[in-house]
């Protein structure tokens, strides 16, 4: 597990599992010979996705950014047409915290695509029940909603056994939202109507994490938006925004999606300052 360590704050990447999406949609209408440069694919042109949830460990408080993949949430064509290779172990890497589900204080989802909440749930006994059953768990409002009522095109990502059996823990949120002091959840849109990023500052240091409008290193172009985003001229406009204020801030900006960073820093010119590694993308070269 990597992590990154401050006075007073921890954040840790657990193992969420893994997705293997079409290239082509994670980068729209980008070519091929463009994207391909910054991204690596396989032989079905699909690029590796983690999911990989950050605990954010800060005054004294527990708070899990995105929720993984789960385990056995997705059924065997999912797990096909998704390239699912690997699935969660975040039960796993807590108890290796000497932590476990129960120690959450809150999760905070950017949005709540399939990717990103089919972890909240666990099936016990042939019953779903929450994964995180002490935590209050934010999302937008709007966000809820529509994961709650999707559309002919969202139902395919919002799935409503990943919303039954935590719906009572679910608190959401108008514009924005401060979780703890410092760490705040802003709703954007773009990606889907209801998406969020979130914006933690300690001690001086920012630290972003832009979710699916960002959802990698190879996304810093602000018009390398995803096929995927419902709306992505408010993808653009937000990437945008947020690329400004990342640069006032000297800000470092967090992953979710990576295959190969957890955490970069850019200078003016977009070089690499500083970054986190995977580990295990380090022992596979």
């Amino acid at each position: 597990m990597e992590r990154l360590e401050r006075k007073n704050l921890t954040i840790t990447w657990l193992n969420g599992g893994v997705t293997h999406m079409d290239g082509g949609a994670m980068f729209g209408v980008v070519p091929k010979p463009l994207w391909s440069r910054t991204y690596p694919h396989n032989e079905k042109n699909q690029i590796e996705l983690r999911t990989d949830p950050l605990l954010i460990e800060k005054d004294g408080y527990r708070i899990l950014v995105e929720a993984g993949i789960g385990n056995g949430r997705l059924d065997p064509k999912q797990k096909r047409n998704y390239g699912v290779l690997e699935e969660s172990s975040v039960e796993k890497d807590l108890a290796a915290l000497q932590l476990t589900t129960d120690d959450i204080d809150y999760v905070v989802m950017t949005h709540l695509h399939f990717d990103h909440a089919a972890g909240l749930v666990k099936e016990e006994k042939g019953k779903d029940m929450p994964m995180f059953k002490n935590a209050i768990i934010y999302a937008s409002d709007v966000e809820w909603g529509e994961m709650r009522e999707p559309n002919i095109r969202s139902k395919n990502t919002y799935w409503e056994k990943n919303w039954k059996a935590i719906h009572n823990q679910v608190q959401t949120f108008k514009g924005e939202k401060e979780v703890i002091p410092g760490l705040r959840l802003v709703h954007t849109g773009g990606h889907s109507l209801g998406h969020s990023i979130i914006v933690l500052e300690h001690d001086g240091e920012t630290f972003l994490h832009l979710a699916d409008i960002m959802p990698t290193h190879a996304h810093t172009n602000p018009l390398w938006v995803l096929a995927y985003d419902d709306y992505p001229m408010t993808s653009i406009k937000e990437k945008q925004r947020w690329q400004v204020y990342a640069k006032q801030k000297e800000a470092t900006y967090l992953f979710y999606h990576d295959y190969k960073y957890r955490a970069i820093k850019w200078n003016e010119r977009g070089d690499i300052l500083d970054s986190i590694e995977r580990e295990q993308y380090k022992y596979s070269e």
